[in-house]
């Protein structure tokens, strides 16, 4: 494939799986490590050059092109979000949503694919305009069982099957929560459940939906806490001025789910957000939150993407026991053995972790 042309094999997984392929050879797979938009430079046409970046360090970097108004929004273009390398643009005129695979740094710069989903209907007393953000359940929109969920900011969370759409029979299924403590989260698919979860504000419950089988009443899972740190009283003075979300997190490998709490902080004269603390707790089937300090080979992404975690081990300069952290204007990570925060904060032209994406090509006997 044209995109590995350049590139050091350090740059991707070690221990690649073989597949069944035809025509007298193998097909091996390789996955590319979790990466980010490091910057973008205009290059005509309403297009942008990105570059991407697979670490911190100074390793080669690709670079692509992408149209300029999923990068640098205008008013009748916003992304909104992003699962799987997947982004999702909402058409203010229009009410409608776009998925697309141009930020992908492994999709075609010639050919790139864009889904259009049905236009969006608004359920009495709630509003379509602001999104809280997108999730897939499964790695491409154009598989069959894919269901692509939309949270919005107040009661109203969105489903459609958009391998329905590319027939055009695909149509917005519509729920309103009832409950307001998950007003403002953000959705995640389980894999492990084979449902769409959200976590109330606060971290006190966690909502599942089986939308996969149009199941719209949710299950509720309420939280116990154990383990908690002992936090000084400065600690706390720092934690209770800050801005708190919550984020659920699953380990594809383990089969782990981790509620992760960011603590963040307005600097700069409310120009920008700063990172101040992470807390971690793995729940339990039974609603037990334990706090914990070691993830073991994990690392967790957290960003404007639906986060998600890899084996450390699996890719280059990837440290285990991190949670790294990718917003508007901050870039973090937060080492959870002794809580110490590494970073800088800068204008983010994309903040979306891009999780690592498969590519397939040919080896010859």
């Amino acid at each position: 494939m044209s995109l590995l042309l350049g590139y050091s094999p350090k740059l991707f997984i070690r221990k690649p799986v073989l597949v069944r392929a035809s025509g007298g050879g193998s097909s091996s797979l390789v996955q590319t490590p979790p990466c980010f938009i490091l910057g973008a430079d205009p290059c005509g046409a309403d297009h942008v050059l990105l570059e991407y970046a697979y670490s911190m360090k100074n390793h080669p970097r690709l670079r692509k092109k992408a149209p300029e108004q999923l990068v640098y929004n205008d008013a009748e273009v916003t992304t909104i979000g992003s699962s799987h390398g997947w982004v999702a643009s909402l058409m203010h005129g229009v009410g409608t949503l776009c998925l697309h695979d141009d930020l992908n740094p492994v999709a075609s710069d010639a050919n790139p694919k864009r889904i259009l989903l049905p236009p969006l209907v608004t359920v009495p007393h709630c509003q379509t305009q602001i999104v809280t953000n997108v999730s897939l359940s499964s790695p491409s929109p154009e598989d069959e069982d894919c269901v692509v969920a939309v949270k919005f900011l107040g009661p109203q969370l969105s489903y459609c099957r958009p391998s329905s759409a590319l027939g055009s029979k695909s149509k917005w299924f519509n729920i309103r929560i009832a409950n307001p403590s998950f007003f403002s989260s953000r959705v995640m698919f389980s894999k492990e459940l084979n449902m769409f979860r959200i976590p109330g504000a606060g971290g006190q419950i966690i909502g599942s939906w089986d939308l996969c089988k149009d199941q719209h009443t949710p299950e509720i899972l309420v939280l116990r806490y154990r383990y908690l740190p002992e936090l000084s009283e400065a600690e706390r003075e720092v934690m209770d001025t800050c801005f708190t979300t919550e984020h659920l997190v699953e380990s594809q490998s383990t089969g782990e789910t981790f509620l992760v709490k960011c603590f963040r902080q307005s600097v700069g004269g409310g120009t920008s957000w700063e990172t101040k603390a992470v807390m971690v707790f793995r729940v339990l089937p039974l609603g037990n939150a334990l706090y914990t300090q070691d993830i073991g080979d994990l690392t967790i992404f957290i960003s404007k993407s639906e986060a998600f975690c890899v084996r450390a081990s699996s890719f280059p300069d990837v440290r285990p026991n991190e949670v790294y952290i990718l917003e508007d204007t901050e870039i973090a990570f937060f080492r959870l053995a002794d809580s110490d925060i590494s970073g800088h904060t800068k204008r983010v032209v994309a903040p979306y972790f891009i999780p690592p994406q498969n590519i397939e090509y040919q080896v010859w006997d």
